[in-house]
């Protein structure tokens, strides 16, 4: 519930700050005196749905580094760090990319994927996750990460971020023109206080639906991954053997722009309905089903 609130309050902060940018800059050019201009309200969606979703995405991997605090072993003389890079770029080679930079990082056990494109990634695996694994588990979460980049899950998950975003921002302000407008009859030419008002409430409430939906789509690249690492380790028993250790295991918290190129979370309840991982045993129970051609 805490981070669920946190989520909310984050939400409502971040919509009050842009919405009260845009007065102040006078861009609320798409409420005339003629009525609602609905091609300035779409195309000023479109650049503020997008906008920072692509931001977000251009900058994840030094935001990454920087965050969970990882260090780069490209070229370390470690023998398991050479492993480790041997791993990455033997399944890269497989998967027809160029091999990520890799990384491990002090914490719980875990793993994760990110990068503005594919040949230019980053795949990180925590220390937790070499503590308590067989090599064969990590080499079958290694896949899992390095299927993530393959198959360009954080560019998806960026433009279906963006959709819905332009979804939240277009739809909020037509009710709330119709709510200013029709309901409270404003006269001025200018929104007013309804406008603003109901932007913002639905600004988080949507806000709300749009992460629902983008969990979604996130719980059903989790399952891809896990066919494609077990694809790309020639047999499902090690992936199968990851995901079960992994359900034993606390992920602990990660920074929330990495979680969903995360390996493991912990949903529970309605909350899952947030999650960016389906549950262990649903996904051990789809790839027991998926077939490796």
């Amino acid at each position: 519930m805490k981070r669920v609130m946190l989520f909310l309050l984050t939400n409502l902060g971040v919509m009050l700050v842009l919405g009260l940018a845009v007065h102040l800059l006078g861009l609320n050019q798409f409420l005339t005196a003629n009525g609602l201009s609905v091609g300035g309200l779409l195309a000023f969606a479109v650049v503020m749905g997008f906008g920072g979703a692509f931001i977000s995405l251009l900058i994840s991997k030094p935001m990454a580094k920087w965050t969970a605090g990882v260090q780069i072993i490209d070229g370390s003389p470690d023998p398991t760090h050479r492993w480790l890079v041997t791993t990455v770029a033997r399944f890269s080679a497989a998967a027809g990319i160029r091999a990520p930079e890799v990384g491990i990082y002090d914490g719980p056990p875990n793993a994760f994927a990110t990068g503005a494109f594919k040949n230019s990634a980053l795949v990180a695996v925590s220390t937790g996750l070499l503590q308590s694994m067989t090599r064969e588990e990590v080499e079958a979460v290694i896949g899992h990460e390095v299927a993530h980049v393959a198959n360009g899950d954080m560019v998806t998950m960026a433009l279906i971020q963006g959709v819905m975003n332009t979804f939240v921002v277009f739809l909020s302000r037509v009710i709330g023109y119709v709510v200013d407008k029709l309901v409270l009859r404003n006269n001025q030419e200018g929104p007013g206080i309804g406008y603003y008002v109901t932007t913002v409430v639905l600004d988080l409430l949507l806000g709300v639906v749009a992460a629902m939906v983008v969990a979604w789509f996130s719980r059903q690249r989790e399952f891809r991954a896990d066919a494609d690492a077990a694809r790309l380790m020639g047999h499902k028993q090690p992936m199968i053997n990851a995901l079960a250790r992994l359900h034993g295991l606390d992920p602990g918290e990660m920074p929330k722009a990495l979680q969903a190129m995360g390996i493991s979370a912990r949903p529970s309840g309605w909350l899952a309905l947030f999650s960016s991982h389906p549950p262990m045993d649903q996904r051990i129970a789809r790839l027991q089903q998926t077939p490796l051609q």
